[in-house]
């Protein structure tokens, strides 16, 4: 079943011509050259810092012209992958000794780029039958006793791992280290043992995958901790909301033919109820509202397929597999963006459909473009693999032009005419009631700043999981884990939101709609705040360019949280506001 659904996805995503066959079947035959393809050099501590292999003076292609290159997916040229033939001889099984690639006298150039690239730290990345293989420049800059004694390594020693006619393991080991200097003559080595393993195929990957970090004791606790979170506060807010609403119906509803106590209760009447005229009075900014709550439901289900695609399908062991998925299911999910915006918008009486048709379906990506266009920018001054390349750039273009606006569009227009009609419980008063002064714990901007506190408690610990496996060389295979955690997150965000609504109707503040929004959204907030937190105090990360994509792509991310949160959590305060006002005597 896992194997069928992996299939079904890779195929799907072959059909729009972004993922090609494999060039290899992962079989040779005893002699058959094997390829090793050099990817990207960059700093250890900034790991989006990364340069073609051949920005350092090793041994470059002896062929003349471009060399061969082999170009992935969509999601592998933007994670900035660019494998280039290595063109060393290597046949399957055939063991190689120690073997001269080329010698080199460096110049003054060339030893300077490479001290740098030492102090630096700077590591490679290289793929042998998608097997990713790493390795250091040099000795750690710890290790060097002083800025005139700074060695590389020359030679290059790979241990292959088979079984039966499939590579399994390969291993690098550096070797022979070198001082730099101008005028200085390096051979650059390699040679290559072939070993059998009883390891099978379909668990070759798994050496890559940190079971002791991602599965450690402290990431079930906090699974268990969120789910107990989530038992309270639900347990918590139909206590406290449904004691407190069953008194207020009794109140409200009560016989008419008891006078005596309906009119001392009117005169002590206070509350929720007395704005059953403006709740639903149609909010500011409808049309920026109704886009977002859209976006925000199409993120989530965006969310949802890609994280139960990954599980089925194991798609983490592909190189960009994630991200072309994550394209892919965007474009498809628009229909359903332009489905909630539209009939929203139409329900509360809008009349520019067209105009919120379109804030949807360009409000996120304009952003994430916005952002994407600056980094983008700045990874092209400093010549880095980082930077999209144009034809990419025109691919996202047209996925988004014919796919996901015309969707969009097709989910607004039936929005719009099968569910766009107003039902709301209460008549909206003609002219709007005056808000009394509260106390500041009871306003909206308190409630909004507020509102993010648990949903963002019930995340903090998967966010260091998956903070550290996106900014330190970690594979994030723990799906399942996410699943949870974003089931924790829909509910502690609903109940949180519920519960600041209640608080500010009963303060007799109709102005809901916004409110409930922003408290959920405000858990991007702490994200983000977090994300400062780990920056300093997790990372190592130096420069310019890693501090702008750190909290570039962070920005993204935290977008893209809030627009979800905010959706989610108003649809979760919508539900329960119509529920209470259509038990009670509006007229």
């Amino acid at each position: 079943m896992r194997r069928g659904i992996r299939v079904l996805a890779l195929c799907c995503i072959a059909c729009v011509g972004l993922v090609k066959a494999d060039e290899h079947s992962h079989k040779y035959k005893d002699g058959e050259p094997v390829r090793l393809w050099v990817n990207k050099v960059g700093p250890y501590d900034n790991p989006q810092e990364t340069y073609n292999y051949y920005y350092l003076p090793f041994c470059a292609p002896k062929e003349a012209g471009k060399p061969k290159h082999k170009w992935g997916g969509l999601g592998e040229v933007l994670q900035g992958n660019e494998l280039i033939d290595s063109q060393l001889e290597i046949k399957f099984k055939a063991d190689v000794p120690k073997k001269v690639v080329c010698s080199n006298v460096l110049d003054d150039s060339q030893a300077a780029t490479f001290r740098k690239a030492v102090k630096k730290h700077y590591w490679y990345e290289l793929f042998m039958d998608e097997l990713p293989v790493w390795g250091f420049v040099g000795l750690p800059p710890e290790e060097a006793k002083d800025d005139e004694h700074i060695y590389i390594y020359t030679h290059k020693s790979l241990e292959i791992n088979y079984n039966g006619d499939r590579i399994i393991q390969v291993n690098l080991t550096s070797e022979d280290l070198q001082p730099i200097a101008s005028g200085t003559k390096v051979e650059f080595t390699y040679s290559v043992t072939w070993a059998p393993t009883p390891i099978h195929f379909s668990r070759r990957f798994e050496r890559y995958l940190d079971y002791n970090f991602f599965e450690h004791q402290i990431h079930w606790f906090s699974i268990f901790n969120s789910f107990m979170m989530v038992i309270f506060l639900t347990g918590l807010v139909a206590m406290i909301l449904l004691r407190t609403l069953r008194n207020d119906y009794a109140k409200y509803t009560r016989d008419d033919d008891d006078i005596e106590s309906l009119e001392r209760d009117i005169s002590e009447e206070s509350g929720w109820k007395l704005v059953h005229g403006d709740v639903f009075r149609p909010p500011p900014n409808l049309a920026l509202l109704a886009a977002l709550l859209g976006t925000g439901v199409q993120l989530a289900l965006l969310i949802l397929f890609v994280i139960l695609i990954t599980i089925a399908g194991t798609l983490f062991e592909e190189r960009g597999t994630i991200l072309t998925v994550f394209i892919i299911c965007y474009a498809l999910t628009s229909y359903v963006g332009g489905y909630i915006s539209g009939s929203y918008y139409a329900r509360h009486d809008g009349k520019s459909w067209i105009r919120t048709m379109i804030i949807t379906a360009t409000l996120f990506p304009m952003l994430f473009f916005g952002i994407a266009f600056v980094l983008n920018t700045i990874a092209i001054g400093y010549h880095s693999l980082a930077a999209v390349p144009f034809g990419s750039i025109v691919v996202v273009l047209l996925i988004w032009m014919f796919i996901s606006i015309p969707l969009c569009l097709l989910g607004t227009v039936v929005g719009r005419n099968w569910n766009g009609w107003p039902d709301n419980p209460c008549r909206v008063k003609r002219i709007p009631s005056p808000i009394p002064q509260k106390k500041w714990y009871l306003t909206a901007p308190v409630i909004s700043l507020v509102g993010g506190l648990l949903p963002f408690g019930s995340i903090f610990i998967e966010m260091y999981f998956i903070f550290t496996s996106f900014w330190n060389y970690k594979v994030y295979y723990v799906y399942g884990f996410m699943l949870l955690v974003f089931l924790i997150l829909t509910v502690v965000t609903v109940c949180v939101t519920i519960v600041g609504t209640y608080f500010l109707l009963n303060a007799e503040n109709y102005h809901w709609q916004w409110t409930s929004f922003l408290s959920a959204a405000s858990t991007a907030l702490y994200v983000f705040l977090y994300s400062i937190h780990y920056f300093m105090f997790k990372t190592k990360m130096t420069g310019f360019f890693q501090t702008c994509f750190y909290f570039g792509y962070t920005l993204m991310f935290c977008l893209g949280l809030a627009i979800m949160c905010g959706a989610l959590g108003y649809l979760g305060s919508g539900m329960f506001v119509r529920r209470i006002y259509r038990n009670i005597k509006c007229d």
